[in-house]
């Protein structure tokens, strides 16, 4: 019977989790990209994020921003024997 008092405590648990990661979803994806408005979209996700307008405006410039580094791929030197 304790088992089943402690289900929907966990289960409460597992949503707060799930619902944390998706509200700060746009921080992760501009960290991940090492955008260049990092500090602004964090900002905007902090103070705006908990309305639909604020995350999608968050999400969307993550997404867009120009990367901080470009990376380039360099063929190495032909191999002369």
């Amino acid at each position: 019977m304790a088992f089943l008092l402690g289900l929907p405590l966990l289960l409460l648990i597992l949503l707060g989790v799930v619902a944390f990661f998706i509200h700060f979803l746009p921080i992760f994806v501009a960290g991940s990209r090492h955008v260049q408005n990092f500090w602004w979209i964090f900002l905007i996700n902090l103070f705006f994020g908990w309305t639909l307008i604020g995350w999608v405006i968050a999400l969307v410039w993550a997404m867009r921003d120009v990367p901080r580094f470009a990376y380039r791929y360099v063929s190495p030197p032909p191999y002369n024997r």
